[in-house]
């Protein structure tokens, strides 16, 4: 019986080693598996539809005068309490170079290429890096542009821009499972 408990215990402290080294192998990695980008990326697609389809919801039919609380606030304060609960980051940021927060402009090498990416266009930028614990994420960028005419009851500056032209974009940075 002794013999027989002696094994299972030997057993068991392979596993976990066995277990240890292989989680040690998965953060080691040089790129995460292609599979678990692709799920992070239709994820990202997905908030980004969900947050854009709120915004508009909210300015619809909320905000009716300059005295409301613009959607975009809404937007930033939705952003801030999904940071705090760890799901992952969004940011609004200003592409025009007239930021309407002077927080709302690009602080890092991805962004700052992102927002070049998306005022020539793009509608999609993404890139793969390790967060500061060493875990992959997927650092992505879409364009916000002015949809409604009134977005510029917050943003008279806004009124000139050419409809669908980029005015802000939403950084992301989402952990890859």
């Amino acid at each position: 019986m002794r013999v027989c408990a002696g094994i299972v215990g030997v057993f068991a402290i392979v596993l976990i080693a066995y277990a240890g080294i292989a989680q040690d192998d998965r953060n080691a990695r040089s790129t995460p598996p292609a599979r678990a980008v692709e799920r992070t990326r239709d994820t990202v697609k997905m908030l980004d539809d969900i947050y854009k389809t709120a915004v508009v919801l909210i300015t619809d039919k909320y905000v009716h005068t300059e005295d409301d609380f613009p959607a975009g606030s809404a937007a930033v304060a939705l952003f801030d309490a999904i940071d705090k609960k760890g799901w992952h980051t969004a940011q609004l940021l200003d592409v025009t170079g007239d930021p309407y927060d002077s927080e709302n402009v690009a602080d890092d090498e991805f962004e700052k290429q992102a927002v070049a990416k998306i005022k020539n266009g793009e509608k999609f930028v993404e890139q793969v890096e390790k967060d500061a614990e060493g875990k992959f994420v997927l650092r992505a960028m879409t364009p916000v542009p002015v949809v409604m005419a009134k977005c510029v009851l917050c943003h008279p500056h806004y009124q000139d821009v050419p409809e669908g032209a980029a005015i802000g974009a939403i950084s992301y940075s989402v952990p890859i499972r």
